[in-house]
C-alpha cells in the first residue's frame, strides 16, 4: 500500500480517464446525431428504407395488427416543433420536412389510393416536452 498521495494521484488518473471515454462518447453520440440530420433533411427515402417499411408492415399485419410505426423523427425536425401534430390539428401534414415529408408524399402517392392511412403522434414526452414523432401506416377496416 502506497502513500495517501499516491492513492489521490491514482483516484485522480481513473476520474481523469473516465471523463475522457465518457468524452469520446458524447462526441460519437452528437456525430451520429449530425449524421442522422443531414441524412434526414438532404437524402431521399431509399430501397433500403423502403424495404424496411414494407418488412415492418408485413409483420404487424401477420401479428393481427391494424398499424405499423413506419419511421420515427424528432418534433422539432417539424417546422412547429410537432406542436400541430401533438394536438391533433387540420393540416399537420404541412409541418413536415425532409425524409418525414417525402414519406407523406410516397403515401398520398401509393398507399392512401389503395385505402390505406397515415396518422403521425408524439410517441413520447421528455420532461413533459414532445420528444419523437412517429408515423403510423393503418388499414383499419371502415366503419359504417
Amino acid at each position: 500500500m502506497g502513500s495517501a498521495e499516491d492513492l489521490r494521484k491514482k483516484a485522480l488518473e481513473l476520474q481523469m480517464a473516465e471523463m475522457e471515454r465518457d468524452e469520446k462518447i458524447k462526441a460519437r453520440e452528437a456525430k451520429k446525431h449530425a449524421e442522422f440530420v443531414e441524412d434526414f433533411f438532404r437524402e431521399h427515402i431509399g430501397e433500403k428504407e423502403r424495404a424496411m417499411i414494407k418488412r415492418l408492415v408485413m409483420k404487424a399485419a401477420a401479428d393481427g395488427k391494424f398499424e405499423a410505426m413506419i419511421y420515427s423523427f424528432p418534433s422539432s425536425f417539424c417546422d412547429d416543433g410537432g406542436r400541430a401534430i401533438n394536438n391533433s390539428l387540420p393540416g399537420w401534414q404541412k409541418t413536415l420536412q425532409g425524409k418525414a415529408k417525402e414519406i407523406f408524399d410516397l403515401f398520398e402517392e401509393l398507399a392512401k389510393p389503395q385505402g390505406y392511412g397515415l396518422k403521425a403522434l408524439i410517441i413520447n414526452f421528455p420532461e413533459g416536452i414532445p420528444g419523437d414523432v412517429g408515423l403510423f401506416l393503418t388499414w383499419e377496416p371502415p366503419i359504417d
